[in-house]
């Protein structure tokens, strides 16, 4: 290996550990409450060495940012639009719980960026996150139409599906502190989450056929 090449690993390794110690900070303290001090210490580095590779707080959380997005609407991307639509719709729902389970943190960041007015990811969600949530919303419509889910707002079915499945990682410490340390939140979840959703997306029954006279 080349001094250039040890060079770059070591430029791409730290800049990871940055990033890392950002998401950490970030998610535990919020934008305004994260400092660049702050960042450098749980990065295991100096204010200067991190500056070297982020001038400020801004670019780092702009970094993180970066792909997050894409992350979270994996999930609903995934909503095949040709399968079973009950089973498409659970399976989407604990995807975004899993989701919610395995990145706390990032769902924190994106919790935080949304109570600060999105001045960062503002755009994107106007369009990125607008177009697929109107094209799945379209792709529900439908299934409800043809009488194979319960009619209801399908924005607003989104809406609550991302509320009750990242209720989980946002407010976790209250989540835990309610149920005690004997339960598992995350599990019960899984298993509460898809019967109250069979609940609420299971359509009507057909009327009974009238015998005539």
């Amino acid at each position: 290996m080349t001094n250039g090449e040890s060079a770059t690993r070591i430029q791409v390794e730290r800049r990871a550990r940055i990033l890392e110690a950002g998401l950490d900070v970030f998610a535990a303290e919020g934008f305004r409450g994260a400092t660049v001090d702050g960042i450098a210490r749980a990065a295991g580095l100096s204010k200067p060495n991190l500056l070297y590779y982020f001038p400020t707080k801004e670019a780092i959380y702009v970094a993180l940012l970066g792909g997050l997005l894409d992350m979270w609407l994996d999930p609903l991307r995934a909503l095949d639009p040709s399968g079973d639509p009950l089973t498409e719709m659970l399976a989407y729902i604990r995807r975004k719980l899993l989701l919610a389970r395995d990145f706390p943190r990032e769902s924190r960041l994106f919790a935080g960026e949304i109570l600060r007015g999105a001045p960062e990811m503002g755009e994107m969600l106007s369009v990125d996150l607008r177009e697929l949530v109107d094209a799945r919303a379209s792709v529900i419509a439908r299934w409800m139409d043809a009488g194979c889910l319960a009619r209801s707002d399908p924005h607003h079915l989104i809406f609550s599906i991302w509320a009750l499945t990242q209720h989980y990682a946002d407010f976790e410490v209250q989540v835990r502190a309610v149920l005690g340390r004997a339960r598992d939140p995350w599990a019960e979840a899984e298993a509460e989450l898809e019967r109250h959703f069979r609940r609420v997306l299971k359509p009507d029954a057909p009327p009974a056929p009238q015998d005539r006279p």
